[in-house]
């Protein structure tokens, strides 16, 4: 990799912002970034290549962040977590059930032995994709604040289980990794909320904006990176690492400068780099010679929808039910584990990140809608009428 290589994949990126703008629907940028992969790799032109070690280093980092910036967008202090946490916790807990029966349906059906791992899948809610879709709509009214702890949920669990998944024959080895990284995650959450009350963190950030520091950003990348690096020395995936990073953060409240500094640093260079590596490491001409991996992926994605659908039947509105369903982080990990410990079969990588595109296809469908329910439901006459307390202006994150 090079640096006309670099212009090339930054220079056609744009593709992801530039369909984002249309009115049509709601399209995540991600998905013109996975389009132009699609472009430029192993399906398309073969300008890129996905097993270049550089272009996969930076992958690495991108994902990392992408996570990170995931974490931190799980409103953790936000009042509407707590307000919907009992029914937003049942919808998630209800998911998790049927999609262990609906993961194990799949694996009958297609011979994969992998049902646990379609189960993960199919109950995993993404929340970079599903919160930045809703940027700037009220998330006060009940859908919203029932939504809300249903999506952290659904987010960390499937984040924290689907080493153990991908890879049951060494779950020790996950647990002690994924734990190493949960209790690193919870001394750095201790020292960073110590530094907040003290007024420690507050000086920092005066004397970091006076002089153009970025110290903020300094530690933050320490505290990612650090975590990453136990990750990859445990095999597990940087997805568990940028997450949890993300969560330190969010629990201490993420000042403004620093939310610029890392949505310009993963969205203006590495976010788009990761989905463009993504995007070139799928191979669709071999996906095409093999039907059932077709099948697997659409029904991967399908039975997601519909899983998440029937929450219908617990009064969630069809559009935030549908849009829950929108998932990233969890197939991406579970293909490159799975890849990287041998255990999928021809396609299977391939089929479990087109299940994702089917998801993110009905997630951006339906985003519209969700956006007239935030509206409709922040109204004072509907927040009176869902039980809900009134919530203060500028409160939350």
């Amino acid at each position: 990799m090079n640096f006309a290589v670099l212009v090339l994949i930054c220079a056609t990126a744009l593709a992801g912002p530039l369909l984002s703008l249309q009115r049509f629907a709601k399209i995540p940028v991600v998905i013109g970034e996975l389009l132009v992969g699609l472009l430029l790799g192993a399906s398309g032109f073969n300008l890129v290549s996905a097993k270049d070690p550089t272009f996969s280093f930076l992958a690495d980092m991108g994902f990392a962040l992408v996570m990170f910036v995931a974490g931190s967008h799980v409103p953790l202090r936000d009042p509407a977590l707590r307000s919907g946490a009992a029914r937003g916790i049942g919808r998630a807990l209800l998911i998790g059930v049927l999609s262990a029966a609906a993961g194990l349906g799949l694996d009958a059906a297609f011979h994969t032995g992998h049902g646990m791992i379609y189960a993960v899948l199919i109950a995993s809610s993404s929340a970079s994709v599903i919160l930045p879709s809703l940027s700037g709509e009220p998330m006060t009214g009940r859908p919203m604040v029932e939504m809300l702890p249903q999506i952290a949920l659904a987010d960390a669990a499937c984040i924290v289980v689907v080493p153990f998944v991908i890879d049951p024959a060494n779950v020790g080895r996950a647990a002690l990794g994924a734990l190493l990284i949960v209790v690193l995650g919870a001394a750095a959450f201790a020292l960073f909320n110590w530094a907040e009350k003290t007024g420690r963190r507050h000086k920092l950030h005066e004397v970091s904006e006076e002089r153009g520091l970025a110290l903020e950003l300094r530690l933050t990348l320490i505290l990612l990176f650090g975590l990453s690096a136990v990750a990859q020395s445990m095999h597990v995936s940087f997805m568990l690492a940028g997450f949890v990073s993300g969560l330190v953060v969010a629990g201490i409240g993420k000042p403004r400068r620093l939310s610029n500094q890392t949505f310009a640093l993963t969205e203006g260079l590495f976010g788009p780099i990761f989905f463009v590596w993504l995007g070139s490491s799928l191979d669709l001409r071999a996906l095409a010679s093999n039907p059932q991996s077709i099948l697997l992926g659409v029904a991967l994605g399908v039975v997601a929808i519909l899983v998440h659908g029937l929450m219908v039947l617990t009064k969630q509105p069809l559009p935030v039910a549908v849009i829950t369903a929108a998932q990233l982080g969890v197939p991406v990990a579970a293909a490159t584990l799975g890849n990287q410990l041998g255990i999928l079969h021809a396609g299977e990588d391939t089929a479990m990140l087109l299940g994702a595109v089917v998801t993110l296809a009905a997630s951006t469908a339906v985003s519209g809608a969700v956006s007239k329910i935030a509206e409709v439901s922040a109204k004072p006459g509907a927040a009176m009428a869902s039980g809900l307390p009134p919530r203060p202006v500028g409160s939350g994150t």
